[in-house]
């Protein structure tokens, strides 16, 4: 049987791009070949572009070559990116074929839907690689066949304490939905997307849906949909959070925002274990002035060393304003240090790591999972809401804050919330036993012959015989 070809395409961000390259690790790791395919605008952005034997990466315009810049037309951007993306993928199809070196399936992140068109167009297989919970998934698809009616009414109604209950899934209530759901008419545009993509998925008799999560870890929600197969075949993470040196993964680390030097390790070897609260909210999430400033006052308050990943506003293309300027910087800084980026890898790895202060992205969650830290969830939007109820409720890893009227988390609640995953009163210490529980169950699920690599190898042989057609 001539070698595996497969593409992978994903969108630009860090976000997409770190668990879409993990993915084509394993792959080659299977003895597959990969095309990888984002954006020029992404590798522009990158440290340094990923290499490996195996490994091909194939930037195309987008016709933003320099990124998105605020008060650009996103629908524009978006159309753009599709139009582009298409026929980059459609010419390296062809050029692949005449080459001897068919393309075997392409599998395609979040939002890029439109390539599962591009593959029936040349009758090469697809499947879809989600890239947040398995939970998420099932939402959005109960929410388009069936429970649109009884999702909004749940939005619309007054008592938060009002709940829902999904197939498979445990009682949600509507901070536990996914933004783009519970204000549908805020997010109509990014809402239409993954109704698209449901559509898409629709029409496939045999829909591939490969999952960033692992069996063990959401095992009704993988199997909470009759039509379609759900398969975990997670955790994508770094190889560095098992303790392995792998050359691979080295070579397939990539970081979209720069650090400016790496003096934060030096820092954390200084502080005793489990004593540091480490405080992240992504590549994407922009807090408010005045929620920055509640977060810094209830780290003073707290008196407990932090790491405090905050981003310069010059990476969203924003200017820095004084006004924007924290009041206490200076007594903050006497407690703890402020970076603008840095290897999450590495500060979650870290020994003297107390608990992760998370917006609940689905990539920091399952690092924060496979390390081993109690997370205290901060969640801003898209599906990290929900990711924040899986933490506190389900898997019991961690305390969720809550909101006062305004939207706004006050600083004595982001106090109470580290005191409970710091402390060791019977809370604190259920977390602490709830974290060890899942970071064993992720390492085995890691492992070879655990669930990532048997869903793996099941999915490229079913491909690879033609199985998916």
């Amino acid at each position: 049987m001539p070698q595996p070809h497969f593409i992978v395409v994903t969108y630009p961000a860090q976000g997409h791009i770190n668990p879409t390259l993990q993915f084509a690790k394993h792959l080659i790791r299977l003895g597959v070949r990969v095309t990888y395919i984002t954006s020029i605008s992404a590798s522009r952005r990158m440290t340094k572009v990923p290499t490996a034997e195996g490994l091909s990466f194939l930037p195309f315009s987008d016709g933003y070559d320099y990124g998105i810049k605020p008060g650009d037309d996103t629908d524009h951007y978006l159309s753009e990116f599709k139009r582009r993306g298409k026929d980059a993928i459609s010419e390296y199809i062809t050029s692949s074929e005449n080459e001897g070196k068919p393309i075997t399936c392409i599998v395609y992140s979040l939002c890029l839907h439109w390539a599962a068109e591009v593959a029936r167009k040349h009758h090469i297989p697809s499947a879809l690689l989600w890239i947040q919970p398995a939970t998420v998934f099932d939402i959005y698809y109960f929410y388009f066949n069936g429970y649109e009616s009884a999702i909004k009414a749940q939005a619309d109604e007054t008592n938060p304490k009002c709940s829902i209950k999904l197939p498979g899934l445990p009682p949600l209530f509507p901070r536990d939905l996914p933004s783009f759901v519970i204000a549908s008419n805020v997010y109509q545009s990014a809402l239409s997307l993954f109704q698209e993509q449901m559509d898409v998925l629709a029409e496939e008799p045999n829909a591939k849906i490969l999952i960033n999560t692992f069996d063990a870890l959401e095992h009704e929600a993988l199997n909470a949909i009759e039509k379609f197969k759900t398969v975990g075949i997670g955790p994508l993470v770094p190889s560095s959070f098992f303790n392995s040196k792998d050359a691979l993964d080295n070579s397939l680390r990539v970081d979209l925002f720069q650090s400016d030097s790496k003096d934060y390790i030096q820092w954390l070897d200084s502080k005793p274990k489990s004593a540091v609260v480490y405080v992240s909210f992504g590549s994407i999430a922009a807090l408010k002035k005045q929620q920055v400033e509640e977060i810094a006052r209830a780290l003073i308050s707290s008196r407990r060393p932090f790491l405090w990943v905050m981003r310069n506003r010059k990476d969203r293309g924003e200017e820095e304003k004084e006004e924007d300027k924290l009041t206490c910087r200076e007594e903050l800084e006497q407690i703890g240090m402020v970076v603008p980026w840095c290897s999450q890898v590495e500060v979650l790895s870290h020994p003297s790591l107390g608990c992760f202060v998370t917006h609940c992205g689905w990539n920091s969650t399952l690092e924060s999972l496979v390390a081993g830290v109690p997370m205290v969830a901060f969640p801003q939007w898209t599906d990290q809401g929900t990711s924040a109820k899986l933490i506190e409720d389900v898997w019991g890893t961690g305390v969720r804050v809550s909101t006062n009227e305004e939207g706004m988390v006050e600083r004595d609640e982001i106090v109470r919330c580290l005191d409970v995953v710091m402390g060791d009163d019977e809370k604190g210490m259920e977390v602490k036993k709830n974290v060890e529980k899942w970071k064993g169950l992720a390492r085995e699920a890691a492992m070879e012959g655990g669930s990532m690599d048997m869903n793996l190898k099941a999915f490229v042989d079913d491909v690879s015989q033609g199985y998916c057609k």
